[in-house]
């Protein structure tokens, strides 16, 4: 497998960077949305922070919902009509039902997934349940960090840069701040992609019914930060937007009857083609 150069600022592989410890006393985002999702990997701490956060926002679990459901959707079109066969699923979360590599390789048995992650216990599940499958793997990997996501090891022996690839950048864009430059990241990531690649991303909206409900994440171990659509379609600067382009999630491709109450989620998904 080919890799990406490494520039001569990013030094060393990411497993050999300090990882995150396991903090039991602060809500932490991936097993929040595990408990939105009706999961079972979350703790008292979790469960008590987003319980507050659902009676100021009551919807916030329909949008984690609506997120898991674009990503099947995004993932199923990426592995059929466009023919990708290669997939990187960044700040995967705790895993669930209809993974990335179950629906890729539904399609091509064949299709490679590599599940980066930050948080020990997100890798620690995903390296369980993912132990007799030769074509899925895991990295530890820091989307603040992504020459050392691309440089890692378990991507690069997965991961041919010179052929298509699937960059998924789903629900996590939004807990990173202006401060760590989330737009050059994703420009980082892009700029070493082949041409037919592509890119998603759902992203929170910033709209007066989430505004409240973010405060909520400041005491969790990542801010949310809610950008506008125009904000949002930046991300996807330079490159072409499939159909229908950038729109609330449950109006992507929809499987089924779109309702009004699917107008109230607040969060944005889309892909983005690489020329």
């Amino acid at each position: 497998m080919t890799a990406p150069e490494q520039p001569s600022s990013a030094g060393t592989d990411h497993d050999k960077a300090p990882q995150p410890s396991f903090d039991a006393s602060t809500p932490n985002v991936a097993r929040m949305y595990d408990y939105f999702l009706g999961g079972k990997d979350n703790l008292a701490v979790d469960r008590d922070c987003a319980d507050k956060l659902i009676r100021n926002a009551p919807h916030v679990p329909r949008m984690a919902r609506a997120n898991r459901e674009f990503l099947g959707r995004a993932v199923r079109f990426l592995a059929g009509q466009a023919g990708i066969r290669q997939f990187v699923d960044i700040g995967t979360g705790l895993p669930t039902r209809e993974n990335v590599h179950q629906v890729a390789q539904r399609v091509d048995p064949r299709s490679r997934v590599v599940y980066v992650d930050n948080d020990p216990v997100v890798l620690a599940h995903a390296r369980a349940l993912l132990a007799d499958n030769p074509n899925t793997h895991v990295a530890g990997g820091d989307l603040r960090r992504p020459w050392e996501i691309l440089n890692n090891p378990h991507v690069r022996g997965a991961i041919d840069f010179s052929q298509p690839v699937a960059v998924l950048l789903c629900a996590i864009l939004h807990f990173m701040t202006d401060e760590e430059d989330p737009y050059g990241i994703v420009s980082t990531l892009v700029d070493v992609l082949a041409p037919g690649s592509f890119l998603v991303v759902s992203h929170a909206e910033r709209h007066g019914e989430l505004l409240s409900a973010a405060g909520f994440y400041s005491g969790a171990n990542a801010p949310v930060v809610l950008r506008s659509g125009v904000e949002i379609a930046y991300f996807f600067d330079g490159l072409e937007l499939v159909e229908p382009g950038l729109v609330y999630l449950p109006l992507w491709r929809p499987d089924g009857p779109v309702f009004f109450e699917d107008n109230r989620v607040r969060a944005y998904g889309g892909i983005g083609r690489k020329l």
